[in-house]
């Protein structure tokens, strides 16, 4: 795909205008109830070591058997991601020592992966609508975690998460600013959320990336990239894109070359630094696993998934504009969140949904955030903003009398109309 890059997402550099090129690893942990190959539970912060089956462990003649609930939530994945269901997959060993895979080697998918090519429409907050291409979704397992702040002298390992599903969601080189990175993990996250199949958890690792960062001349040959690993948070990638660009293109600039390697993102340092090099580009010895056989189902399993597939953040983003007549924006930020989205449609309903729309935008979520409460921990409930509104509209209290009333709300709760009637605040 070429994309033309607005002169304001160029870097400045002494010699010149410079493009970034942003392509994005995004592994998210599948909600299951239970692991991919064994039946040890998912459920986080458990004891260390509580939730490992002899499968996860690794023992002598143990098979993995796959978990037929983290195939579905790969497959309803890719549908919402508008890609190709591949009907044949096959799982294959990437042999790479891992502390804390007690396997050596992990299981994942390498040639035939679950879902192929797919795309995601990330919007900017300019406006701007950017479409980045989805190169494939493959199911693996993830890792343990190694401890090292138990002891002075020795390493822990906790083995709860090893096992777990993963799905790792490659996209396509077709990120040109940490803006459109940014945007484009949270829209990732947002269809996740929608679709049950990862809670977004960045604070827990159930979310995460890692990100590939290359600079080049405007329109010129891709440069070698920097691959940023084990992002877990929004704000960070953005920091860790702008900085690594800048460093690129200073090296550039002052003649040198570019190092193939893995790199670290420092928050406090606001700096990546040099975790390994990538020169020998790793040759992981894939072949397909021996225990399992090919994943095979046929395209009445796919369709059956597909009608119960809820309405997605695009579709209801549309659905919001047609019915209610609300703005692009205003839309937008209420689809971003599943349960934003149900609020507000229970107040709108039957309702003036401009105003409808404009309260819990300003006064609702503006008072949720000063007290850094989500939606679903509002002390007014959807029927009771809805009153409020239906008090505006009517014409019962004026735009400041409702702003009164919805203090009261929040504080000690109650009818709005009751309310309205009982203190006298008719205008």
């Amino acid at each position: 795909m070429n994309v033309s890059v607005k002169p304001s997402k160029l870097i400045k550099g002494a010699t010149g205008d410079w493009e970034v090129v942003i392509g994005l690893e995004v592994h998210a942990q599948v909600t299951s109830n239970s692991k991919l190959f064994s039946g040890a539970s998912t459920e986080f912060g458990g004891e260390p070591n509580s939730h490992v089956s002899l499968v996860d462990a690794a023992m002598p003649g143990m098979l993995p058997v796959i978990n037929e609930a983290c195939i579905r939530q790969a497959v309803r994945t890719g549908l919402g991601l508008n890609a190709q269901i591949n009907l044949r997959s096959v799982f294959d060993r990437k042999n790479y020592f891992y502390p804390d895979l007690p396997q050596g080697y992990q299981i994942s998918q390498y040639k035939s992966p679950i879902v192929g090519e797919g795309e995601v429409v990330v919007e900017l907050a300019d406006g701007e609508t950017v479409t980045v291409g989805i190169e494939r979704l493959h199911l693996e397992q993830d890792a343990g975690k190694s401890l090292h702040d138990q002891s002075p002298t020795l390493s822990f390992v906790d083995l709860n998460r090893s096992g777990v599903a993963l799905m790792e969601i490659v996209s396509k080189p077709d990120i040109r600013s940490s803006e459109q990175a940014k945007a484009y993990v949270t829209k990732m996250r947002s269809i996740l959320r929608y679709l049950g199949t990862c809670d977004g958890d960045m604070e827990k690792g159930s979310l995460r990336a890692d990100v590939n960062v290359s600079v080049r001349k405007p329109g010129g040959p891709l440069g070698t990239r920097c691959e940023i690993k084990n992002m877990n948070s929004i704000s960070f990638i953005g920091d860790a894109i702008e900085y690594e660009a800048r460093r690129q293109v200073h090296i550039l600039e002052d003649g040198g070359v570019i190092d193939q390697e893995t790199r670290l993102y420092d928050p406090n340092k606001g700096e990546t630094r040099s975790m390994r090099s990538k020169e020998e580009a790793h040759d992981y010895r894939y072949f397909p696993d021996p225990d399992l056989l090919p994943l095979e189902f046929d395209t009445a399993y796919v369709d059956a998934l597909k009608t119960h597939l809820p309405e997605l953040p695009d579709e209801k983003k549309a659905r919001f504009m047609r019915d209610f007549s609300l703005s692009a924006y205003d839309a937008g930020v209420l689809v971003a969140e599943r349960e934003t989205a149900d609020y507000f449609e229970a107040v709108a309903k039957g309702r003036d949904a401009k105003l409808a729309a404009n309260w819990v935008i300003n006064e609702l979520f503006g008072r949720l955030n000063k007290e850094g409460k989500d939606i679903t921990s509002s002390p007014v409930s959807p029927d009771q903003l809805g009153s409020l509104v239906e008090l505006i509209a009517d014409g019962t209290i004026s735009g400041k009398i409702a702003k009164d009333l919805f203090e009261i709300v929040w504080s000690e709760g109650g009818d709005p109309r009751a309310i309205v009637e009982q203190r006298g605040m008719k205008q």
